[in-house]
């Protein structure tokens, strides 16, 4: 058993082909409705189709973990819109991530001060989610602890 301060190898380490990378554990989960309120007049709606929606989760057991979303679309004829089921427990909006995913980035460079591309590293070495260092830098500035501003969220007199 590895404790801390031990090495342990990447699995992954020397892999040149992304074929041989380890395959995503996939979930199945679902937020199809047949009928949902209007979120603008509260009006009763039906499912017009469901779509599938992937998100990438922190990784567990050395391998990815992938969530597929099946949602359903819904149109209400009073205001002529057509919406989502919620999906905000999991996600953002049009998000690729979790919340926890976003959260672990933000994590790792606000409270570990870890620059944009050694946390991205961190995050595929440690939970297996591959997240670009500029998605991660998007993600701290977000947050507010990194957007450049001074210490107090104030410009700097120039």
């Amino acid at each position: 058993m590895a404790g801390p301060g031990t090495y342990v190898a990447d699995v992954t380490e020397g892999i040149d082909v992304v074929e041989d990378l380890p395959e995503p554990r996939i979930t199945h989960r679902s937020r199809d409705y047949k009928r949902r309120a209007c979120p603008q007049c509260g009006g009763k709606t039906y499912r017009k189709r469901a779509l599938e929606r992937r998100l990438r989760d922190l990784g567990k057991d050395g391998r990815p973990h992938e969530i597929h979303l099946t949602v359903s679309q819904h149109h209400c004829p009073a205001c002529k819109i057509y919406f989502l089921a919620d999906t905000s427990d999991l996600a953002a909006p049009n998000a690729h991530y979790t919340h926890a995913v976003v959260r672990a980035a933000v994590r790792l460079v606000v409270e570990d001060g870890l620059p944009y591309a050694a946390a991205s590293w961190h995050l595929w070495r440690d939970h297996r989610v591959h997240v670009p260092e500029g998605t991660v830098q998007n993600w701290a500035e977000a947050a507010g602890e990194k957007s450049g501003r001074g210490s107090q969220g104030r410009r700097v007199p120039r």
